[in-house]
């Protein structure tokens, strides 16, 4: 079962799978409701909602805290067996919350689960010592970026760029901007973590990493 998190960014693309356990990370108990979806468990402090909702459930938190809202609402999910999840309302608003929603897809794959991070038409995620597969239908760009020192082994293939057991570092961007060109696709990476980015829609995206949901 996936554990989709809304946080507080409006995201018009928001694509919940069938039987999905839904966590409201403070305002996104908004984002859920506007979207006809009530979710099943809503944390924060509710700084930014300005008042404490009603929810099935409900953990408050106080404002002074260590963790975001949507770090509250993963440990939550972690706390309840899931290894799946979706992220929304993370990206596209202040580059401080988007680098700290990107800072937690490690945070998952350091407890054995994996995310996908999804706003405003792209899709990212983590990928350590794996792959990832693309189907020929998909579109746009996809771009992969060193997420610690170095990377090696990082294949990619079927892209217009093909790239084959390279070296990357975090000081500079040789993973940019490659590009879907209508034939099944992959990137993987032998020994390191990537940041891989892809323009996609929620679903595809969702399938793409979750395939068996």
């Amino acid at each position: 079962m996936i554990c989709v998190i809304a946080a507080s960014m409006p995201e018009k693309d928001l694509y919940i799978p069938s039987g999905s356990y839904r966590i409201a990370a403070d305002k996104g108990v908004l984002q859920m409701r506007a979207h006809g979806v009530e979710p099943d468990l809503v944390v924060g402090d509710f700084d930014s909602l300005g008042y404490v909702p009603q929810a099935r459930e409900l953990v408050r938190h106080p404002v002074e805290k260590d963790d975001t809202d949507m770090m509250l609402a993963v440990r939550e999910g972690l706390r309840r067996g899931f290894r799946e999840f979706i992220l929304y309302g993370g990206m596209g608003g202040r580059l401080d919350h988007t680098l700290a929603n990107v800072q937690t897809l490690g945070f998952l794959s350091e407890h054995g689960a994996r995310g996908l991070l999804f706003g405003e038409g792209t899709a990212v995620t983590l990928l350590e010592n794996g792959s990832v597969r693309f189907p020929a239908p998909a579109q746009g760009t996809v771009s992969v970026f060193c997420f610690g020192d170095s990377a090696a082994g990082v294949t990619e293939t079927g892209l217009y760029y093909p790239l084959e057991d390279a070296a990357l570092t975090n000081t500079f961007p040789l993973g940019v901007s490659n590009a879907f060109c209508g034939r099944e696709s992959e990137v993987s990476v032998q020994n390191g973590k990537l940041l891989l980015l892809w323009q996609s829609t929620a679903k595809a995206a969702c399938e793409v990493l979750f395939p068996t949901n």
